[in-house]
């Protein structure tokens, strides 16, 4: 089937909802074939029902079908991605924290982050498990965390990773890189709690005038309408 799948779609295709699953931290090729299958065949089922039950299906089904097959990656994948990347963003916080105080005791930058994967429980703390487990297996700490980058829908914390491979090749002091990481993601996390803050107004009017509104008219044109039914 995988064999099919893969005449079917085209490489570019493929190769884009690869890296995106990569950025799920799903790193399984035959699940790239089984996302296609599936975006196409419910695009197909909502043709389908549209031709069936909607009285101008021959309309609305190719519209519906079309915008399936758009929104899919966008809701499946890009939006997880979206928040995958916020969550290990936040995670970093203390991750790197615990590190660069790793680093400060004097240990080299394997150790240092063997050492905090054991102390931090996180998601991105196993995106570094995975990363050292590499090592063992033959690779160099280099390879293994330009391969993690290729895992973590994040640009700050790539650009950390990214100081660490120049740290593991030139020797530099990773320290201050870190440090400066750390507060930026910290005024990042706020301006985004900032932001969240700010639509507040704008939701509550949306379920005043969705609920409050209409149960508010219904008390007061209430008396008036049983008035005129009675009568």
């Amino acid at each position: 089937m995988d064999d099919i799948s893969s005449k079917i779609y085209a490489k570019n295709t493929i190769k884009r909802v690869e890296h995106k699953l990569k950025l799920l931290g799903i790193n399984d090729k035959s699940l790239v074939y089984k996302y296609l299958n599936m975006r196409v065949l419910t695009s197909i089922l909502i043709l389908i029902i549209s031709l069936i039950y909607f009285k101008y299906g021959f309309i609305m089904g190719p519209i519906l079908c079309i915008t399936t097959y758009i929104l899919f990656e966008k809701i499946c994948l890009d939006y997880k991605i979206k928040k995958r990347g916020e969550k290990l963003e936040k995670e970093a916080i203390l991750f790197m924290e615990v590190l660069v105080l790793t680093l400060e005791g004097g240990r080299n930058l394997e150790n240092a982050l063997r050492l905090t994967i054991n102390n931090v429980d996180s998601e991105i703390s196993h995106e570094f498990e995975i990363t050292l487990k590499e090592v063992r297996l033959g690779k160099s700490l280099n390879e293994s965390l330009e391969n993690m980058k290729k895992r973590i829908p994040s640009e700050v914390i790539n650009n950390t990773i990214l100081n660490m491979i120049q740290a593991s090749n030139y020797g530099t002091n990773i320290k201050e890189a870190i440090y400066n990481e750390i507060d930026f993601l910290r005024n990042k996390q706020i301006l985004r709690v900032k932001g969240e803050i700010a639509k507040l107004p704008t939701k509550i009017s949306v379920i005043s005038v969705i609920f409050f509104i209409p149960i508010m008219l219904l008390i007061i044109l209430g008396p008036l309408l049983i008035k005129f039914i009675s009568s």
